[in-house]
C-alpha cells in the first residue's frame, strides 16, 4: 500500500515521533520507550512512516535506527500555501473593508461637531 506525507503526519504519535527523531536519529527501542502505548503499536507508527518516506530505518550492528527525513513535508507545506494565499487575499479585502468603515465613521463624526 502507497501512503503519502498527509498519513503519516495524521497521527499525533507519529508527530510526535517525528519531531523527537528529527533532532537526532533514535534507535527503535529508545523511540518505543518514550510512549505508554505498546512497542508493537510504535513499530506500527514506524513503519507507516517508513512508508511516507518521511523515516529510514537503519541497521547498525544488532540495533535499528530511525533517522528523519523531513524533504517530504514540503509536500504539506506546498498544500497548505494554496489556502495561505486564499486566506490571504479575503482577509486584506476584509482589512480594507474595516479601514472604509472607520473612514466613514470619522467623517460623519466631524461633520456632526462641525454643526
Amino acid at each position: 500500500m502507497r501512503r503519502d506525507v498527509f498519513q503519516g503526519i495524521a497521527d499525533p504519535t507519529r508527530r510526535e515521533i517525528l519531531n523527537m527523531i528529527s533532532q537526532q536519529p533514535l534507535n527503535v527501542n529508545a523511540v518505543a520507550g518514550q510512549f505508554d502505548t505498546s512497542r508493537t503499536a510504535i513499530y506500527k507508527h514506524i513503519k507507516i512512516l517508513t512508508e511516507c518516506g518521511l523515516i529510514v530505518v537503519k541497521q547498525q550492528g544488532r540495533e535499528r535506527f530511525c533517522e528523519a527525513r523531513l524533504q517530504k513535508l514540503g509536500e504539506v507545506s506546498d498544500w497548505i500555501e494554496q489556502y495561505r494565499q486564499f486566506w490571504n487575499i479575503r482577509l486584506d479585502s476584509l482589512e480594507n473593508y474595516l479601514n472604509q468603515l472607520q473612514t466613514k465613521k470619522k467623517k460623519n463624526a466631524k461633520r456632526k461637531r462641525a454643526r
